[in-house]
């Protein structure tokens, strides 16, 4: 039964913008349905639990209903009843028992409480979703809440880390503080966790530039899932784009989430936020009806032409968001400036960003989205990366992203695996994935930082199970070990998993600083993923999406104990980086730019000293390189126009499971080589020694060296 009228004052309010909009005086709520035939606003008292007051939204325009309540005020909770046909056969479910988010709420309260109610058609029948379910499932709704957007910020402001300095830290909210010794008991897994002087003091001093949050956006754990004692951990099941995920907030107020951002700002870290606009919570023909669905499933779903009871897939979710429609894109736009201007975040990774650019016909860099997004004066200011792949047809679209989009690179994760652990014939693409990728990124004036490089990322091995499991282990998730990648490229060196075995540590430690090294050293934008400096296992599970538990949640503890010397050896890896510009040039290195002591830009050689030649790049055999950087060939300027100056790196990369002799090259006004980074040392460090140009040294097997040129006096 419907709750008793109050007769709360109601005006026509105004149709833009969508959402709920206090003003000062009162609150504008508007939603779009362009199927609708009436839309109910429901309002709560403070508990949320009881519904006391219903009000048809007395406007429709442009297929927006609307109305102004001028007695309302921030914190009212409330959510909506959307009337209108329920036919899955022409694309339409709508059913008024069902209580509904609002797309663009900023905050929720409460959590989801699963039941069969949730469900717009009656689970069980015989005729599956083209039956109808006339249960209210508003107690095990969250409701959505008014807020009031004001917020002193003070001096914050953008770090705005050029591109090509830029170096990213992909972690979790939850996992990175749960465990955290010196972050509260009552702030860990929040934001205001994550913003305390502790993390914000170790994230600075290991030398990061920007943290990339896994998703913070309302989440919707899958009902089997919750079944099961288990959770969404990742958060790729976004049900709101507006509202934070009110189980990483200690007060449930937006400050929480904006004094993190301050403070980071503060110590000159950017946030980039990971987001899921390619699908919802929502499922598919047989899943729950929690706020698109119900309230215009038509437009906001990409639907089957031939049958619009079913959805199409591309996301591999169940359900995919119609970015052919112009209220999704405006959604999606609405949200990502918000985002910004309200929220003060850097930039953005989108989830399975094909889906974004997928128009009927297809894949399109010219999508209505990506020309939107192109064009926003707002977006041009922050970072913008594409994971660009999903599963639909053509959905493998790396290095097509239009200018102004960086990418994740697998093909760069991929290589780099393989070569150390030493298949064949992999110089050659590894040649190309460290000088930033060419043959993937530049096009259309994009520049080598288009290349988002990577070893490990969430989805998939920490960088101690890379070298520790040859196969997954992922029996914890309930799936029977079928999900998650079976193509890992990893390695154990002897043993599955854990080992006390000395001499299989060893290994297994200099190729954690091996792929670490070459993360850094090339061309192209650095990502790692948190807890790899700290040597975090999650047990050989590469798909821990639903493990909210010991196994995903970083341990401090014995992390910042046994971890200590690759922490130390991060930490030197990345001050080198950020010492020498050569590592991150603004263009394309090809061996065409030409010093005026005739030294190209970029040089490779084989073991023997000698600049390397077509037949030498066809060895499948050879596992040796050496790779000379010139920061004196070339355009090299920083963003305020005044040239970098750097000297001559040489790079030193041995993969061979033995020992090898490798000629140091001799360079025009060069003396010598001064070894600045060892893999074979624990924490890097080289040496104050000379090695003589022209002159063999022996290279550990296994073994990254990093040497400056020595130059003769006065050249």
């Amino acid at each position: 039964m419907p709750p008793a009228p109050l007769r709360t004052a109601v005006w026509p309010g105004k149709p833009y913008p969508l959402g709920a909009t206090w003003d000062g005086f009162g609150v504008n709520f508007a939603l779009f349905s362009a199927h609708a035939e009436k839309v109910e606003l429901c309002l709560f008292d403070k508990t949320g639990q009881r519904e006391i007051e219903r009000i048809a939204l007395p406007e429709h325009t442009d297929e927006v209903w609307h109305g102004y309540l001028p007695d309302a005020r921030p914190g009212l909770l409330y959510g909506y009843r959307v009337h209108g046909p329920y036919e899955p056969g022409a694309g339409h479910r709508f059913n008024p028992n069902k209580l509904l988010i609002d797309p663009y709420a900023k905050a929720l309260f409460g959590g989801f409480k699963w039941s069969d109610a949730h469900y717009g058609y009656r689970v069980g029948s015989t005729r599956e979703d083209l039956s109808f379910d006339r249960r209210d499932n508003a107690r095990g709704m969250p409701k959505c809440r008014v807020v009031d957007r004001a917020f002193t910020w003070g001096s914050d402001r953008h770090p705005a880390t050029p591109w090509p300095d830029t170096i990213v830290y992909e972690t979790h909210v939850r996992g990175f503080t749960m465990r955290h010794p010196e972050v509260p008991a009552p702030l860990r897994g929040t934001f205001a966790g994550l913003s305390t002087h502790a993390v914000v003091d170790y994230l600075k001093a290991l030398g990061i530039t920007s943290v990339e949050l896994l998703p913070v956006h309302a989440v919707a754990d899958e009902q089997h899932l919750v079944s099961r004692g288990m959770t969404n951990y990742w958060g790729y099941n976004s049900i709101g784009f507006f509202a934070p995920e009110p189980r990483y907030m200690t007060t449930g107020v937006l400050s929480e989430f904006k004094t993190m951002v301050a403070r980071l700002h503060e110590a000159g870290i950017e946030v980039i936020l990971d987001v899921v606009y390619n699908h919802t919570a929502e499922g598919n023909h047989l899943g729950p009806t929690l706020s698109f669905k119900g309230i215009d499933n038509l437009s906001y779903y990409r639907l089957l032409p031939d049958n619009p009871r079913f959805y199409i897939n591309d996301t591999g979710t169940g359900n995919t968001l119609n970015f052919a429609h112009p209220r999704v894109v405006q959604m999606a736009m609405d949200s990502l400036r918000y985002w910004v201007t309200d929220m003060h975040v850097d930039g953005f990774r989108f989830d399975l960003g094909t889906v974004l650019a997928r128009e009927p016909y297809g894949y399109d860099p010219g999508s209505g989205f990506l020309d939107a997004v192109r064009q926003d004066p707002v977006l041009a200011e922050v970072k913008l990366i594409a994971e660009p792949w999903d599963v639909g047809p053509g959905g493998y679209q790396v290095g097509n992203f239009p200018p102004g989009w960086a990418e994740w690179n697998d093909r760069f994760r991929d290589t780099v695996r393989r070569y150390w652990r030493g298949d064949q014939g992999m110089l050659p693409e590894l040649a190309g994935r460290i000088a930033g990728s060419a043959d993937l990124f530049e096009k259309r004036g994009r520049r080598p930082w288009a290349s988002v490089n990577f070893v490990t990322a969430h989805d998939g091995f920490t960088l101690h199970d890379l070298v520790s499991y040859s196969e997954k282990h992922n029996w914890a998730n309930g799936e029977e070990n079928r999900d998650g990648h079976s193509a890992n490229h990893s390695a154990n060196y002897g043993v599955e998993g854990e080992t006390a075995d000395p001499a299989i540590l060893a290994v297994r430690a200099r190729q954690k600083r091996n792929l670490l090294a070459t993360l850094m050293l090339s061309q192209g934008t650095p990502m790692m993923l948190a807890g790899d400096e700290l040597n975090h296992s999650q047990k050989g599970n590469n798909n821990a999406y639903c493990q909210d538990n010991d196994l995903t949640w970083l341990d401090w503890a014995r992390g910042l104990k046994d971890g200590a010397p690759l922490l130390a050896f991060v930490r030197r890896l990345i001050a080198l980086r950020k010492a020498h510009p050569v590592l991150r040039r603004p263009l394309f290195l090809h061996g065409r730019e030409v010093a005026a002591n005739g030294l190209k830009d970029i040089v490779w050689y084989n073991p023997q000293g000698q600049e390397k030649t077509a037949e030498h790049w066809r060895n499948v055999e050879a596992r040796c390189i050496s790779l000379l950087l010139n920061g004196r060939a070339g355009r090299h300027a920083g963003p305020d126009g005044q040239p970098l100056e750097d000297g001559v790196l040489l790079i030193v990369l041995n993969a061979h499971a033995e020992l090898m002799s490798v000629l140091l090259p001799e360079v025009p006004g060069g003396r010598g080589w001064r070894c600045v980074l060892d893999t074979r040392s624990a924490d890097g460090a080289g040496d104050e020694r000379i090695y003589l140009s022209g002159r063999p040294l022996m290279v550990d097997a296994r073994s990254t060296l990093v040497f400056t040129l020595v130059e003769q006096p006065g050249y």
